[in-house]
């Protein structure tokens, strides 16, 4: 007698029904974002994706945590990724800034767009399955999607703190959102969740400072990304130093088991 639970006609367990509709409710946020960006309420619109990143980022755990992963959730998932954090950043940041040069700026914007497409499209191939060098050292490949979305929306985190005309210039818009868009498909490792292990005399500090963060997002939710963005991309530097020691470490090892062999 199969666990699986109840099915719907088409096939899909009831189960299932839970992480498929966070995911659709992620993509409604995406483009609740653009919506807000065309009646020029860009901060709400910034808000709308950030919210449909922190929705993209339960999904899946709630799914292996039911044990609901399918095919359609992974398919339904990317689209929306692609929607949410691909067409949604770029139309938004077009909206805000791009479309004053608009054709150097709707090349950045394509380029965005274009970028997180293949991201994901390499995703759902073989780049970032198990047995991918990166991914089997606890790295990704690239900067994920829902981080891109976040990183491109930097320049607007520091308009609405500072009221810079500076941070809303096409130029520099699209000079910074051309960089996120080689980010997101270049072959440079980045931190993954699994490889942030704290030591066990220091997880209840760790837990108070993400307690703190959470509570910095409600109370200066535009300063608080920022600096999540900064030491982000400070990150990066020391990504690429681990992923080369760790790479060192496999050449020694093969070169010890070679002669045995």
């Amino acid at each position: 007698m199969s666990d699986a639970g109840p099915r719907l006609p088409n096939g899909l367990t009831l189960r299932a029904l839970v992480p498929n509709a966070i995911t659709a409710a992620a993509l409604c946020m995406g483009l609740t974002g653009i919506r807000f960006a065309i009646m020029g309420d860009f901060e709400k619109s910034v808000q709308a994706v950030i919210i449909a990143g922190m929705l993209d980022g339960i999904d899946g755990r709630i799914a292996r945590l039911l044990k609901a992963q399918s095919k359609f959730g992974a398919e339904l998932d990317s689209l929306a990724d692609n929607v949410s954090f691909g067409v949604a950043p770029a139309l938004i940041l077009f909206m805000w800034s791009l479309q004053e040069l608009p054709r150097i700026g709707w090349f950045a914007a394509l380029a965005f767009a274009v970028c997180m497409a293949l991201r994901l499209a390499r995703f759902n191939a073989r780049i970032e399955m198990p047995d991918e060098p990166r991914k089997a050292a606890g790295f990704l490949t690239g900067v994920p999607a829902p981080v891109g979305a976040g990183l491109s929306f930097l320049p607007i985190y520091l308009w609405l703190v500072t009221g810079e005309t500076f941070f809303r210039a096409p130029l520099v818009v699209g000079i910074w959102l051309v960089v996120v868009a080689f980010l997101l498909i270049s072959a440079v490792p980045t931190l993954s969740w699994g490889k942030l292990r704290p030591r066990r005399h220091v997880r209840l500090e760790v837990i108070a400072f993400f307690g703190l963060v959470g509570a910095a997002l409600l109370t200066e939710p535009w300063w608080t990304l920022i600096a999540i963005c900064v030491v982000y991309v400070a990150l990066l530097p020391v990504a690429m130093v681990l992923y080369a020691r760790v790479r060192r470490q496999r050449a020694a090892r093969a070169a010890e088991q070679a002669p045995a062999a």
